[in-house]
């Protein structure tokens, strides 16, 4: 790594999960168009969190995964990991499986949104994450996308945004982003992004303020950029 502090201790990684839900439940193979709805079951009754999504809305799974990646919904999530081959908990199995393949040795999933303090991770493990990651074209399409606005008959349109406010930011070449956000962890942030023509992977954990991770963020790739000019070799 260029830089790292901190990179094996084991920490909650809130949403950043999600990622590791859209990866199994792409390598699954499953019609994207396939409508499904929002259902009780998907509620989280231990945290009780927002979400724009509500029961009995009717989404494709491909707009599921949109909202799960672009705007961390964690109904959407939900959705997608009940509607697995085998549901919620084959689900879950499944990621650890593949975590394991990537070679995460301290990650482990307890529930497919991140809402669970038990899922937990390293940021070195979470670059592992990134990088498998990467090779889903819809995963780098879906969370690097600004807005979606879904239409409801009858009712006015619902629009969602991207919770990272750098994909926006024309400054950046972000190629996938994810945010995270739970008490116990702290707002999380990975990143693949080009700063100055290298790509580079970015992973923040357990970062306090609103704006804290995007500051983070900005600090690194103004270093980078730094380094860049100073030498041509890092």
């Amino acid at each position: 790594p260029l830089h790292s502090k901190n990179a094996d201790v084991v920490a909650p990684i809130a949403s950043i999960t999600k990622l590791m839900t859209a990866m199994v439940v792409l390598d699954a193979k499953l019609a994207l168009d396939e409508e499904i709805s929002i259902s009780p079951q998907d509620i989280n009754r231990q945290k009780r969190t927002r979400s724009r999504t509500r029961v009995g809305m009717t989404l494709t799974r491909g707009e599921l995964l949109k909202l799960a990646l672009m705007a961390s919904d964690n109904l959407s999530a939900a959705a997608l990991a009940r509607t697995y081959p085998g549901g919620t908990q084959a689900a879950l199995a499944q990621m650890n499986v593949k975590a394991r393949e990537l070679g995460m040795n301290s990650t482990r999933f307890m529930d497919p949104t991140g809402l669970h303090s038990g899922n937990v991770s390293t940021a070195n493990d979470l670059v592992k994450m990134v990088q498998a990651a990467q090779s889903y074209e819809l995963i780098h399409k879906f969370s690097t996308s600004i807005s979606h606005t879904y239409e409801q008959a009858g009712r006015r349109a619902l629009r969602f945004h991207n919770t990272n406010p750098l994909v926006r930011n024309a400054s950046w070449n972000i190629g996938l982003s994810k945010t995270g956000y739970i008490s116990e962890a702290g707002r999380c942030l990975v990143m693949e992004a080009k700063i100055s023509e290298h790509p580079v992977i970015i992973v923040l954990l357990d970062s306090w303020g609103k704006n804290s991770r995007v500051g983070d963020a900005n600090r690194v790739k103004k270093w980078m950029e730094k380094a860049s000019h100073s030498s041509s070799n890092w």
